[in-house]
C-alpha cells in the first residue's frame, strides 16, 4: 500500500497525474500544489539505481553524455514507484513517490550539483554517440 501520508510540506507525494511530454523531452507530474516538469535527462542521472547511486556511501557513478537521453517507456512497480526505461538501455532502479516528489521539490539544487561534478570531473553531458538521421 503506498504512503499516503503529506510530505513535510504537507503535499501528498503521490502525484495526482503524470504525462510524458516527448517534444519538451519531460516527464510532468501533478500534485495538489501544481505541476512539475523532470527533464528526461536529469531523471536519468539521479537515478536511484545501484548503477548510479553505488553500492555504498560515496560509490557513486558520475553519469555523462545523457544529455540527448530519451525515455522509452513508464512501467508501475506495484502501488508505490515507477520503472523508467531510457534509450540508453538504462531500465534499473525504481523510482518511488517519495523520491519523485523530492526531485521536484530539489530539482535546480540537484541540477546544480550535477553540472559543478561535470565540470570538477572535466566531463560532458554531450553523448559521444553519432546520431544518424534519415535524409
Amino acid at each position: 500500500m503506498p504512503d499516503k501520508s503529506p510530505d513535510k510540506s504537507g503535499i501528498y507525494v503521490i502525484p495526482t497525474s503524470i504525462k510524458v511530454k516527448k517534444n519538451s523531452r519531460c516527464l510532468e507530474l501533478g500534485y495538489s500544489d501544481g505541476t512539475f516538469e523532470l527533464a528526461f535527462e536529469f531523471l536519468r542521472v539521479w537515478s536511484p539505481s545501484a548503477e548510479v547511486r553505488g553500492h555504498g556511501i560515496g560509490n557513486g557513478v558520475l553519469q555523462t553524455g545523457k544529455k540527448d537521453v530519451t525515455l522509452l517507456r513508464i512501467e508501475p512497480a506495484g502501488n508505490y514507484a515507477l520503472k523508467l526505461v531510457f534509450d540508453d538501455g538504462h531500465d534499473s532502479g525504481l523510482y518511488d513517490w517519495a523520491y519523485l516528489r523530492h526531485l521536484c521539490l530539489n530539482q535546480n539544487d540537484l541540477w546544480q550539483d550535477y553540472l559543478d561534478r561535470l565540470a570538477a570531473a572535466g566531463k560532458s553531458r554531450e553523448s559521444s554517440h553519432i546520431n544518424f538521421k534519415a535524409l
